[in-house]
Parts: structure tokens; C-alpha cells; sequence
């Protein structure tokens, strides 16, 4: 089995690596100086799972030097697909699937009778590269981070859902699940990956624009009364919004909340690319489902409320004019 990894930064690279171990052929496609380090010292992964192991992977920065694989897993940040879609072609056969690791409503998601998704997938970019007939789905309970470049810092989690689009769990998806399980991963085949990309957006949607705003962690923000029913009152709307569209999400937001809750100080990613100046999933996490709630009729001021002030915060500041002129 082929495999490149388009985007390998920390949780790229972390399944590269342990499909790697499973003896699939990997290749990463990185940039700037992680790839520089991997090609130079191999990519060294610290895990409290796996241990603390390097691995000699082929690295490229050129999908062309790559060639033809059989599973390209999409491990750039969802607003990155744009820019990578149009760049794919060298790593592709008529039969090559295209694996979405992404937060959020992925570009191939289509709830029977809609359209594309304008804040996922603008003009059409990444379907047009990537058909809808050659996606599978995953979400990703997995947290790593880059601690240097070449050094991801595997943190807890190694549970990886895979599904198809049509909830069909052909072979190509059972190859890759069996590939992922001989790795040490937990990779579970879903006939409904819908469910599992609401279940986790239930939570996403708000807190991760929340705790931009707010700069606080999960448990400051479901500890302090005002946020918690700001929380509570958002997971509604998407609990709605998941039902307009024939998705059962089968949580509770309380249930919900006090599993955020328990997980402590944690940043929600968000809150981590404010603080490193990165571009958030803001369209996908939360714009989709106040995009598709509209469609709908599904009413969700929370949501636009908190998904308006955390685009301004993510705007360039702009510069005053001269006071003199």
C-alpha cells in the first residue's frame, strides 16, 4: 500500500509514521524547515503510546518527486485544502482516494438534497481537484503538537474513525483501517461518519471560537456560569442544525459540557492558533453549520454572534489614518 501524506505536520506526520510501522510505503509531503530536518535526522516521534522512536521516511516538498499512491491523507488545516488541491494531480490514478482529516464539515459532506458548502469548499476549488466519489472520511481524537522541526510531541489519544461519504465501508476503506490497527491506532469503521463528525463539531463550534475570544481554557470556560449557558444554548443550535439534516447526534450539550469539563486546562486548537498567529478553521467549525442551519431554517444567533466577533479577531488590525490629513 501507497500512502502519501500531504501536510505532514504533527498529526500528518504521527500517521505516517504508524502506518509506516504497518508496513505501507509513506511518503510526506512537508515544507521549510520540518522537511529540512526530517530529510537531514528522520522524523523522531515522543509518545507516551509508542515511545520515543525515529523514523526514516521519504520526505519531499514536490508531490511530483512522489508519484502515484494509492491513499493521499489530506493532513493540512482545512482552509489550507485550497491551496494544496490544485497540486495533487502527481499523486493520483483513477483509483487513488483522497483521505479528509480535517475539523469541521469536510468539502465532501453533502446532506441528501444540498450543495456544496461556500464556507468549506469557496468556488469550488477542492471538489473540482478531489471528487466526492474518491473521499473517505475520519475524525481525528488525537492530539500531537510540533515541538521542533522533525519532532512532533504525541499527547495523548490514538482513536481514528474511518468512514465513506456513503456510509457504504467498502474494501478500500477496511484496507485502511486494518493498515492503521496493525500501526497502533485505534481505527474504527463507521457506517455513519456523519454522526461522528457532528458528535465532535457538537462541542467544536463553540468552544473553539469561544476560547479565542475569551482566551481561556475548556475548564475555565465551562466552570464559569455565564459561558456555560452561552455553551449550552450553542450546542442546542447544532444539535438542531444536525437534526435538520438527518443527523442523530446521540450526546447530550451536557453531557458534552462535562467531558470538556474533565479535560482540564486544555487550549482548544483555535485558542493555540491565535497564540501562534496561524489562521484558524473558523469557516468549517462554525460558518458551515450557520450556513447549513440557514439553509434550513434552523434559527442560531449564539452561533453567528460568536463566529462574527471571532472572524474580527482574526482580521489584519488596520492602520489609522494619519491624524494630520
Amino acid at each position: 500500500m501507497r500512502v502519501a501524506v500531504y501536510g505532514a505536520g504533527a498529526i500528518g506526520a504521527l500517521l505516517g509514521a504508524r502506518l509506516s510501522v504497518a508496513g505501507c510505503d509513506v511518503s510526506l509531503v512537508a515544507r521549510g524547515p520540518h522537511l529540512a530536518a526530517i530529510r537531514r535526522d528522520g522524523l523522531r516521534v515522543i509518545s507516551d503510546d509508542f515511545g520515543d522512536q525515529t523514523y526514516r521516511l521519504k520526505a519531499s516538498g514536490s508531490p511530483a518527486e512522489i508519484g502515484p499512491v494509492d491513499y493521499v491523507i489530506l493532513g493540512v488545516k482545512a482552509h489550507g485544502l485550497t491551496q494544496i488541491a490544485p497540486l495533487v494531480g502527481p499523486l493520483t490514478t483513477p483509483d487513488t482516494v483522497f483521505v479528509s482529516t480535517q475539523n469541521g464539515l469536510p468539502w465532501w459532506y453533502r446532506p441528501e438534497g444540498d450543495a456544496r458548502l461556500e464556507s468549506v469548499d469557496p468556488g469550488g476549488v477542492i471538489s473540482k481537484h478531489m471528487p466526492l466519489d474518491r473521499c473517505m472520511g475520519s475524525v481525528v481524537y488525537i492530539s500531537c503538537r510540533l515541538e521542533d522541526p522533525g519532532v512532533v510531541r504525541h499527547t495523548h489519544g490514538i482513536r481514528l474513525p474511518l468512514g465513506q461519504p456513503d456510509g457504504s465501508g467498502g474494501k478500500r476503506v477496511r484496507a485502511l483501517a486494518e493498515a492503521f490497527r496493525r500501526g497502533g491506532l485505534k481505527a474504527p469503521v463507521r457506517n455513519a461518519i456523519d454522526r461522528e463528525l457532528w458528535m465532535k463539531l457538537l462541542g467544536n463550534a463553540i468552544f473553539n471560537p469561544l476560547s479565542a475570544l475569551t482566551r481561556k481554557t475548556l475548564i475555565e470556560m465551562t466552570e464559569h456560569p455565564a459561558t456555560a449557558a452561552l455553551i449550552l444554548e450553542a450546542m442546542a443550535e447544532v444539535n438542531e442544525t444536525a437534526l435538520a439534516v438527518g443527523v442523530h447526534i446521540g450526546v447530550s450539550p451536557e453531557k458534552r459540557l462535562e467531558g470538556a469539563r474533565q479535560a482540564g486546562f486544555h487550549k482548544p486548537s483555535m485558542l493555540q492558533d491565535l497564540e501562534s498567529g496561524r489562521t484558524p478553521e473558523l469557516g468549517p467549525l462554525t460558518g458551515a453549520v450557520i450556513e447549513l442551519a440557514a439553509r434550513h431554517g434552523v434559527v442560531t444567533p449564539r452561533l453567528q454572534t460568536v463566529y462574527a466577533a471571532a472572524k474580527l479577531l482574526f482580521e489584519p488590525s488596520r492602520t489609522p489614518p494619519d491624524a494630520a490629513h
